[in-house]
Parts: structure tokens; C-alpha cells; sequence
């Protein structure tokens, strides 16, 4: 047992992967003919002549993200209606034949790379539109469409794949050939990191409601993420077979009572992927979801070790919408007025205790109860280690009053101690005279400890 979870706390990311951490959040573009249809899933029927954006701007979307705190656009370059925004070799059903006749994947990677945000695409496997849909040539007609965005674009930070698959126009479903896609991706964009429910590299958090787990482990059986490296040996208690129930919507998915009964361990952190507003394309209706579901979802992705992909679709003018465009400017008001004033700590490990249950002092300068959030963060380059904490404030009189307290740290962990809607922080009234340090102490662990750092605002 011991010598397994010291294998566990050793799976590491790859460089891809720590620079996808780094990315933190970016923007989904949904935009094609269910825009103009007013459709989530087209049919593959629509006319190329419905596609007419009177006023895209790519660079409108890219300054709405960068303005909003995000890193990156991943743009739907393909749905699953098969529509293309390129003008692609390999089909007339795209945007060569629309009035629009441009080719927005290249405007929208022109627009990253003047406003200084990476650009990642998805190509929808299922395919709608393709009459080599469900035939063994379809994979080389994919192959084909995905070496023209990977070759002719510039550099790729994201290839991001569903695994839909539904009947195409006749009547067949399809056998994917993702390795030969995955093979592709790293030929032609040996930097990109590849989203699939299964891996390699990044997996679906198992829903579209923006909520992570309650304890969100980049560390995860090969059995789920069977496309990823596997990095350690078989678990105690694994038997062939025994963990073949296991998909994203699993709520113990890294966690020991899982890990055991697996033949062995990869790294495949969670991406946590949600619409700013009801539906994925855009709807003349529907409104953006309210500013604290949106900062509660950027606590429980960003802060809860996974990214958050959060979809902002253009309207019929090929703008992003002014409602959204207002609603994210108060998403980064309120994250900068959160999360954008440190309180000057000192933090130092205390003397004592365990490799796997170590204790920090974090002190502030004067005694103080306005303090809101810690944020905590280990070095995963090393692994994914802490299982649990918590966090204790003592008071000028040497009273303790334990805070918070948590279960996996990973690459960010933002402990929310005070919720900016509820009103009154509620340390002002428990610790009336204020606290003179904080302690963290890491209550399990796989191996021995290593926190790259801690933040107080």
C-alpha cells in the first residue's frame, strides 16, 4: 500500500499540461449555422446561404476576452452539423459558399495573435453533413480537415474533441480513429494539449453546471483515461476488469477508494466547460447566467485544480453580445476587487509533525479580520499529494477558531471564507479583535508535501 501511494503522489504533469494550467481561463467560441437557425444541434441540411454575419469582428471577441482576465479562444471550427468557418479542400459545406465567404478561423487566429491570446480550435468528430460519414473513409476525410487547421493557422494551444456520434446522412455511426488523430496533433502541434472524455491530456469534469468535485484529482485511473500515460504500477486490490464502470460523471474519480482497484495511474486534470449564458449557441432570448453563479463557477474550476472553458457565442452580426460583454466586465471588476489585493504574509513551516502532515505558519503584520480568501497551491510538477486540510485562525488572546477546511489542494485551491453577495464577512463579527496568523495544517497526504505557494486576500 505504502509504496503504491507513493507511486500515486509521483504521476506528473507534462510540460503541455503545466502550460495549460498556466492558460487558467479561456473563451469557447460557438458560432455556424445554428446561430442563424436558432438551433443548438444543426441537422447537416442547412444552406451554406443562411451563414451571413453583416459585422464579424473577430478582434471584438478577442479584446471581450482579454478584457475579461482570459488567456485563450477555442474556437468551434466544425459543429456537428459539419459547417466549416474555413474554406476547407475537402467539403463545399462551409463558409466558401456562404455570402460571408471568409474564412474566420484565420481571422480569429489573426485577431489572438494582435490582441496576445492563444488560439485552440474543436473539430466536431460527428459529422452530419458528410455522405463518408460511418465508412472507413471518413477518418481519413477528419484527418484530412484536422492537418488543414493544425498546419495553416499558426500555433495551436488546444485541439478539443467531444466524442458525440450520432447517425450521419446515411444512416451509419462511426468508429473514431482518435489515435491517429492524437498522432496528427502531435506531429504538427507538438505544444497543444488534446481534450477528450478520455484523455490524453485533459478530461471532461463530467457535466455542463460548472461545478468540480468535491475533492478534484488530476491523478485518475488509466482505466477511465485510457489514452493517457500510464505512469504507475497496478494498485493493491486491482483485478482485470474491475474498475470498467468508471466514466467523468463519477464523483470519486482520484480519490484512494478508487485508485486502489487500478491497474495504474495517469495524469489527466479536469476541464470544467459551461456556456455564459442557457444554451451554446447564441439565442436572441436568453440572458447571461448572474454574476455570482459566474464567480462561484470561476471559484469551483480555476480554483478548484481544473481550467474553466467558458463559451461566449456571437450573435448573427458576428458580435459577441453586449449583455455578455457588460456581464463578463463585472466578472473581472469583481475578481479584481476579490482577488486582486494580497495581504502581505509571511508563511513559514512549522517544527514538527509528519512528511505527509506538515503545518505553516501564515502570519500577517498587525491582527486583522478582513481577510477573505487563501489561496493555496502545491507544486504539481512533483505530483498531486494533499488529500485533506485545514485552515485555523488564532486570535490575539491565543484562541483558535478553525476556518475552513478542504480536501484536494493541486495546481490552485481559492478557499472562499467570505461570500461578497451575503453581506456581512462573517469573520468581522467572530474574530472582533482580529487574528494575528493564520495556521494551514495538512491533515493527509500521499507522500511528502511540497506547496509552491500561499496567498491571503
Amino acid at each position: 500500500m505504502r509504496d503504491f501511494l507513493r507511486q500515486a503522489a509521483a504521476v506528473a504533469p507534462d510540460q503541455r499540461q503545466l502550460a495549460w494550467f498556466e492558460t487558467g481561463f479561456y473563451a469557447f467560441i460557438h458560432f455556424g449555422v445554428n446561430t442563424f437557425t436558432d438551433r443548438e444541434w444543426g441537422t447537416g441540411r442547412e444552406s451554406e446561404l443562411i451563414f451571413d454575419p453583416q459585422k464579424l469582428d473577430c478582434d471584438q471577441w478577442v479584446d471581450t476576452i482579454r478584457n475579461a482576465g482570459m488567456k485563450g479562444m477555442v474556437l468551434t471550427a466544425k459543429h456537428h452539423d459539419g459547417f466549416c468557418l474555413w474554406p476547407s479542400r475537402y467539403t463545399e459545406h462551409s463558409v466558401k459558399y456562404s455570402p460571408c465567404r471568409r474564412n474566420i478561423v484565420k481571422e480569429a487566429a489573426d485577431a489572438c495573435r494582435r490582441g496576445g491570446i492563444k488560439f485552440g480550435f474543436y473539430l466536431s468528430p460527428w459529422d452530419r453533413n458528410s455522405a463518408l460519414y460511418g465508412t472507413d473513409a471518413y477518418n481519413d476525410y477528419f484527418k484530412n480537415q484536422l492537418k488543414e487547421l493544425l498546419t495553416e493557422y499558426g500555433d495551436v494551444f488546444y485541439v478539443w474533441f467531444d466524442n458525440a456520434c450520432g447517425e450521419g446522412p446515411n444512416g451509419k455511426k462511426q468508429v473514431y480513429d482518435f489515435p491517429a488523430y492524437f498522432e496528427l496533433i502531435r506531429k504538427y502541434q507538438p505544444g497543444a494539449v488534446i481534450f477528450n472524455d478520455f484523455g490524453p491530456d485533459i478530461r471532461w469534469c463530467g457535466n455542463e453546471a460548472g461545478t468540480a468535485r468535491h475533492a478534484e484529482w488530476a491523478v485518475v485511473p488509466s482505466e477511465l483515461c485510457f489514452y493517457g500515460r500510464k505512469q504507475t504500477g497496478p494498485g493493491p486490490l486491482a483485478q482485470e476488469g474491475e474498475l470498467s464502470f468508471l466514466y467523468n460523471t463519477c464523483q470519486n474519480l482520484g480519490t484512494l477508494d478508487n485508485i486502489l482497484y487500478s491497474d495504474g495511474l495517469v495524469f489527466a486534470p479536469a476541464e470544467i466547460d459551461m456556456s455564459i449564458r442557457p444554451g451554446w449557441f447564441w439565442h436572441e432570448k436568453e440572458q447571461p447566467h448572474s454574476l455570482k453563479r459566474l464567480f462561484d463557477v470561476y471559484l469551483h474550476s480555476v480554483g478548484a485544480n481544473c481550467c474553466l472553458n467558458l463559451n461566449l457565442p456571437p450573435n448573427r452580426d458576428g458580435l459577441i453580445d453586449e449583455r455578455d460583454v457588460k456581464r463578463l466586465a463585472e466578472l473581472r471588476a469583481l475578481l479584481d476587487r476579490e482577488l486582486g489585493t494580497e495581504i502581505p504574509v509571511r508563511v513559514k513551516k512549522l517544527d514538527g509533525g509528519f512528511p505527509t502532515q506538515p503545518a505553516y505558519e501564515i502570519a500577517f503584520d498587525r491582527a486583522r479580520n478582513d481577510f477573505r480568501y487563501v489561496v493555496l497551491r502545491e507544486d504539481i510538477a512533483r505530483g498531486q499529494r494533499v488529500e485533506s486540510f485545514q485552515i485555523t485562525a488564532e486570535a490575539a488572546d491565543g484562541s483558535r477558531y478553525p476556518f475552513y477546511q478542504g480536501t484536494t489542494i493541486g495546481n490552485r485551491k481559492i478557499c472562499q471564507l467570505a461570500d461578497p453577495f451575503a453581506g456581512q464577512n462573517p469573520l468581522t463579527k467572530t474574530l472582533e479583535y482580529g487574528a494575528k496568523r493564520l495556521i494551514l495544517r495538512i491533515t493527509s497526504a500521499r507522500d511528502e508535501v511540497f506547496l509552491k505557494e500561499t496567498k491571503v486576500y
